[in-house]
């Protein structure tokens, strides 16, 4: 899959490879810029260099989704991948609940909203998806690099259009010295740069920024996502390709207020893939999502799914739930955004690989068509992108949900209520589009709000952060700078313990946090790579920035 190639000059010290195209991420979206865009080369009979850059250690080591996933886009992309004997998904959905939870029952919806019906799609690993195509992109001669991070945007001179990215330096000490294993990273140029990152990139949010992608009034909104995926025994008699969602209960809870969120799991050859949503614009700075999941597994209609099962893997992951009402600007001189880190997640499906790789596929035509096409250099602006997807089926979906999730901050039952009143009668012709507000500015001061009850950690069901963390095979050079970085070392102390009782040490789900001695402690080769805390900070004082390539969590294409 690797294919590694040589500098061909320096410059200012560097390394430089120059490529056709650049993308950064090899998640559905960025592979499926490259696979379309080789595509496009091949059918016009011309030869261009693509490569994609990836900070997992392997294509589908950073990757994690439910996976429920709807094949439109990926039989658009690759039509014969049905047929394929190495096809990654074949575990097709067979039978599809809602419900609603109560402290000691459920309730199933009788009728449930078209946006939640899972007829024709597929239930697998995301990973495992992202690796099958990763195959396709290397028979195409894609040049994927894994282990690479990109940790800097490289500008032209005068600062207007973007020339590609630089790659992490590797050995630089937590000193910050050129340790024995130093090396420099290299700059990968392109004619353009892709933007491929998933949620919360950190080279993103330098564009938004830099090109003022994203105006005041243009806000998104996050929600945390943390997974399990349990082993059944073979002599279980679960009904695979059963989908079950449920909302309520744990968050209508005793210390909740309007809490946003709900579960999946999805019942998938011999396993259990389950997980639970919080919303990041809750207001209790008590709220520990890790622990809600927790809590959900011991609901008396929940438990006995994973009775006489073992569990495997964990992980965690933000997803961007803002929809149409929060996308950016798509473009800038020399690169584009797509997938996650753009906004395409539909929140009222619960879904967001398809729109992902729609993203690609539209980005990869705009840029062979304005640039490749007619050899046009990084200082162009590919507008047609947004032409192109204005066009799509992509916008009509997103358009139909773009008032939902703001429905919920008024609470759970007001958003269902409108979301099924949006997908079965409205379909998006309400001539009004909701605002969002930034989650960060949610939390209300400790003080006022009630400490959620949480389970004891019976190792059976239900565990404590650290055993869960280590079946994330989460791994970092210890010896290196933090890539966590506070802007002001005083703040955390000052504001985050004192007014909201240290939240950063709840909502991470990997432990990064803890205040000891009432002093911030940042153990960061625990990070999942989840971005909670970027987005989370009542001050906006964490800037999560990308460690050394190849670190992090290793979901072994499993999640």
């Amino acid at each position: 899959m690797l294919r590694r190639s040589i500098g061909r000059w320096c410059a200012g010290g560097r390394m430089v490879e120059e490529f056709d195209v650049v993308i950064i991420g090899g998640g559905p979206s960025g592979l499926s810029a490259a696979i379309r865009l080789k595509e496009l080369a091949q059918a016009a009979n011309k030869s261009f260099r693509v490569a994609v850059v990836e900070k997992g250690s392997e294509i589908g080591a950073h990757s994690l989704s439910g996976a429920c996933i709807e094949p439109r886009s990926l039989d658009e992309l690759l039509p014969g991948w049905r047929d394929d004997p190495n096809r990654p998904l074949t575990q097709k959905v067979v039978h599809d609940e809602f419900w609603w939870l109560t402290p000691t029952t459920h309730h199933a919806s009788p009728i449930l909203p078209s946006s939640l019906h899972n007829e024709g799609n597929f239930l697998g690993s995301l990973g495992a998806v992202c690796k099958y195509m990763a195959e396709k992109a290397t028979a195409l001669e894609v040049e994927i690099y894994p282990g690479f991070a990109a940790s800097e945007i490289v500008y032209s001179d005068d600062g207007s259009s973007v020339l590609g990215v630089q790659l992490n330096d590797v050995g630089v000490t937590k000193k910050g010295e050129q340790g024995p294993q130093y090396q420099q990273g290299m700059i990968f140029k392109g004619k353009q740069t892709i933007f491929a990152e998933g949620c919360r990139g950190s080279c993103t949010k330098k564009l938004e920024k830099k090109f003022n992608l994203r105006p005041k009034d243009n806000v998104q909104t996050y929600g945390l996502g943390v997974k399990e995926v349990w082993e059944l025994p073979s002599d279980s008699k679960a009904e695979m390709g059963h989908v079950l969602h449920t909302a309520g209960w744990p968050l209508t809870a005793k210390g909740h207020k309007n809490t946003y969120g709900g579960s999946f799991m999805y019942h998938i050859n011999g396993r259990i893939s389950c997980g639970f949503v919080v919303g990041l614009d809750y207001s209790n700075p008590h709220i520990r999502p890790y622990m809600e999941f927790q809590k959900w597994k011991t609901h008396p209609s929940i438990r006995g799914f994973f009775e006489g099962a073992k569990p495997i893997f964990y992980g965690a992951r933000t997803l961007v739930e803002g929809g149409l009402a929060s996308i950016p600007k798509l473009t800038f001189p020399g690169g584009v955004l797509i997938g996650d880190c753009a906004g395409f997640l539909n929140v009222a499906k619960i879904k967001g690989n398809h729109t992902a790789m729609k993203s690609g596929m539209l980005a990869a035509e705009a840029v062979f068509d304005e640039v490749l096409n007619k050899d046009k250099g990084p200082q162009h602006e590919c507008r047609t992108y947004n032409d192109l997807f204005r066009n799509s089926w992509m916008y009509s979906e997103l358009n139909t949900v773009r008032n939902c999730r703001q429905m919920f901050h008024y609470g759970m039952i007001p958003g269902m209520l409108y979301t099924g009143v949006t997908a079965m009668v409205t379909k998006g012709m309400e001539p009004w589009t909701l605002p969002h507000h930034p989650d960060h500015k949610a939390l209300l001061p400790a003080s006022q709000c009630t400490t959620p009850e949480y389970p004891k950690p019976d190792n059976v069901l239900t565990f404590d952060l650290l055993t869960n963390h280590s079946r994330s095979g989460t791994a970092h050079n210890a010896d290196q700078p933090a890539h966590l970085k506070l802007r002001d070392s005083t703040v955390a102390e000052r504001v985050n313990l004192s007014m909201f009782d240290g939240p950063e040490g709840k909502y991470c789900p990997a432990k990064v946090y803890e205040y000891i001695d009432g002093k911030l402690v940042i153990n960061f080769v625990n990070c999942l790579h989840c971005k909670a805390c970027d987005i989370k900070d009542p001050t906006q004082n964490i800037d999560w920035t990308c460690p050394e390539g190849g670190g992090g969590p290793n979901y072994n294409g499993e999640m």
